[in-house]
C-alpha cells in the first residue's frame, strides 16, 4: 500500500519542523508532489487574498476614464488581429 492511500490519524501530535522534513523525505514521489501542490495552493490563495485586500483600499485612479480604457483595448485589438 503507497504512502498516498494510506490514511493516518495523528491526534494532538506535536512536530518540530525538522521531524516534519524527514516525514515529508519519507514519502513516496506522487505523495510529495501532491504535498507540493497544496502548499503551492495555499500560498497562492494566502497571497491572492492580500492583494485583493490591499486593492479594495486602493483608491481608483481617476486620470483616466472607462472610455480612455475601452479605446485603448480595442487599439491593441486591432493591431494584434
Amino acid at each position: 500500500m503507497t504512502l498516498q492511500s494510506t490514511v493516518i490519524t495523528i491526534p494532538e501530535v506535536k512536530l518540530s519542523v525538522d521531524q516534519l522534513l524527514k516525514v515529508v523525505r519519507q514519502l513516496d514521489d506522487a505523495s510529495r508532489i501532491q504535498l507540493a501542490r497544496v502548499l503551492m495552493e495555499t500560498e497562492m490563495d494566502a497571497k491572492l487574498a492580500s492583494l485583493i485586500e490591499k486593492l479594495a483600499k486602493t483608491t481608483p485612479a481617476d486620470d483616466f476614464s472607462d472610455e480612455d480604457i475601452e479605446v485603448e483595448i480595442k487599439a491593441v485589438r486591432n493591431l494584434n488581429a
